[in-house]
């Protein structure tokens, strides 16, 4: 019997991870059945509730399995194997399995469990693909920008190593065998082949790089790549796995958490208060959905840093109910009492 392909799919938080695997499952052959593993980094699940509908005929919502517990590189044997095992088991054999981990994700460990016998004999990682924000990267917030990193040292005398958040993406970058720069409509052309030059720098000799906006990628060239990455984990070293001999490793550097609102004022006044809130208190990631006055459908918003985006994802469900989720992350400490208390002023 054939292994079974698997698609990893990783990268920063706010990237476009779970916009690409949208279009991917909205464009899929048809009669192709793929299974879905969502990793998030805390406790209100948002992606696996965008994706669900979006491919009911490849990737059935039944399909679609949710680890919301941390992230997968710190879960690995509590629960990504179990959940594979599962997959697995099930009668009627997947075409495909996707798995889009968490943005603050180390890949190496997800990487190595496609050694562990159970898993290897039945499943192969047809391909990593690595996506990255390219507005992000312009503006300089990975430690990928030199100039940055020199202007942090010159504030800071202490200061003589790479940022987290910078050691990290660089890892995201280390083990891809696809990347996809995300988000190209929001630079220029100079800009753009300057983002582009300095990721091929952090990259190995023959990984791909493909330029895209809203995660549209033809997916001819995301399935089938045939990688079988697991076997060149050698080749793919991380900083996690050079300086800590591959110990579990810690997301003390991060935090998050979720606030509910039974209602708001409205939806221009909770954008606003998002984006300010974000702005006063550095946040990286916010994710969630809103009841707006009146309508009908559901506000997914997403917001990277201060860029917000919002719109109307679907109608609510009979007897679903109607409240505003949102899921903060960030550096540690965030200020829980000081955020939830900004945004608190969006509510009616």
């Amino acid at each position: 019997m054939s292994k079974i392909p698997t698609t990893v799919i990783t990268g920063f938080l706010g990237a476009g991870k779970t916009t690409l695997v949208r279009h991917l499952l909205a464009h899929a052959p048809k009669g192709k059945r793929i299974a879905l593993i969502i990793n998030e980094f805390g406790d209100l699940g948002v992606d696996k509730d965008i994706l669900a509908g979006c491919g009911d005929e490849t990737c059935r919502e039944e399909d679609m399995v949710e680890l919301s517990n941390g992230c997968i590189c710190c879960t690995v044997a509590d629960e990504f194997i179990p959940t594979m095992q599962a997959l697995l088991a099930r009668p009627d054999k997947f075409d495909h399995i996707i798995i889009e981990t968490s943005g603050l994700a180390l890949p190496q460990p997800l990487i190595r469990a496609f050694n562990w016998p159970e898993i290897k004999a039945q499943v192969t990682i047809d391909g990593i693909v690595t996506v990255a924000d390219a507005s992000a990267l312009a503006e300089g917030r990975f430690a990928s920008d030199e100039a940055a990193v020199d202007a942090q040292r010159r504030q800071d005398e202490m200061l003589d190593h790479e940022t987290p958040l910078g050691e990290l993406f660089e890892d995201q970058l280390s083990v891809a065998d696809l990347v996809v720069i995300n988000k190209a409509d929001l630079l220029d052309a100079a800009m753009l082949d300057k983002v582009e030059a300095n990721i091929r720098a952090e990259l190995r000799p023959g990984v791909g790089v493909l330029r895209a906006q809203n995660g549209h990628v033809d997916i001819t060239a995301l399935l089938g790549l045939g990688m079988g990455s697991e076997d060149d984990i050698a080749n793919r070293p991380s900083h996690h796995e050079l300086e800590h001999d591959g110990e579990p490793h810690e997301h003390d550097d991060f935090d998050s958490f979720s606030i509910r609102l039974p209602a708001i004022v409205g939806k221009d006044e909770l954008l606003a208060i998002i984006e300010s809130t974000i702005r006063t208190h550095d946040v990286l990631r916010l994710k969630g959905f809103a009841a707006v006055p009146g309508a009908a459908a559901r506000l997914a918003i997403q917001a990277v840093g201060p860029r917000i985006t919002a719109y109307f994802d679907r109608p609510w469900k009979d007897g679903e109910t109607r409240d505003t989720a949102l899921v903060v992350i960030g550096e540690s400490p965030l200020d829980r009492a000081a955020i939830t208390s900004s945004l608190e002023k969006a509510a009616a």
